[in-house]
């Protein structure tokens, strides 16, 4: 089935409206985030990128693309909808693939070669449209400009990862500790004991629930 996309219009108010957070730490994670929780056994329970136009939308909020790239590419999305479409699997597919690697990472497995071979796969063609730059005397590594790439929005996600993967970060690596949550993050606090991915959310459910325990099964008083 082919997504209906209705260009930069339509992607203004989804930005607005995108329920989106940025926690994970790093632009990877917050990615693998954009999940309305995920069940006992990983699996998503709501998607907040089900089309094109949200996953844009998200690049927008992560500061990937700016409004008019991401409208050029609204645009272009509305016109090549299959070619957008495409994008959006290689998204999810990706998401999902970086979800049980990192995974893997905080609990000291090993990830399947298949979900390796995803974010190879990614990372070749991020790195195809890399440039050494020089900037303001010193060199940084850029983008090609190609405007009719609807992949772009995927290329720095999968750099991203690399970039955790291979630095001294997976120690820090952590996973929300609420239940149907399920979203990882790098723990960046000082004794690095960081249980849940906000305590306005995940972390407050848990002191609603403890409290109920604690006025549902009340202790004893000493006889």
């Amino acid at each position: 089935m082919v997504t209906a996309y209705h260009g930069p219009g339509n992607l203004s108010k989804i930005i607005e409206r995108l329920p989106v957070k940025f926690i994970g730490g790093r632009l990877c994670l917050d990615f693998i985030n954009t999940v309305g929780g995920r069940d006992a056994a990983g699996a998503v329970i709501r998607d907040k990128i089900g089309n094109y136009d949200e996953l844009l939308a998200w690049s927008v909020l992560a500061g990937i693309v700016d409004r008019p790239r991401a409208g050029a590419l609204a645009r272009l999305a509305a016109h090549e909808d299959r070619e957008a479409d495409k994008v959006l699997a290689r998204a999810v597919r990706l998401r999902e693939a970086l979800y049980r690697i990192l995974k893997c990472a905080v609990e000291g497995g090993r990830p399947a070669d298949a979900d390796a071979d995803v974010l190879r796969g990614e990372l070749s063609i991020a790195r195809v449209h890399q440039r050494l730059s020089a900037e303001r005397g010193r060199f940084v590594w850029t983008f090609v400009e190609r405007p009719e790439a609807l992949d772009r929005i995927l290329w720095p996600v999968a750099l991203s990862a690399v970039e955790v993967l291979t630095s001294g970060e997976l120690d820090r690596l952590g996973q929300c500790g609420g239940p149907d949550c399920g979203w990882l993050f790098l723990d960046t606090s000082r004794n690095h004991r960081r249980l849940w991915c906000d305590m306005r959310d995940c972390g407050n459910r848990a002191k609603v629930r403890r409290l109920r325990a604690r006025r549902a099964h009340p202790p004893h008083p000493p006889s």
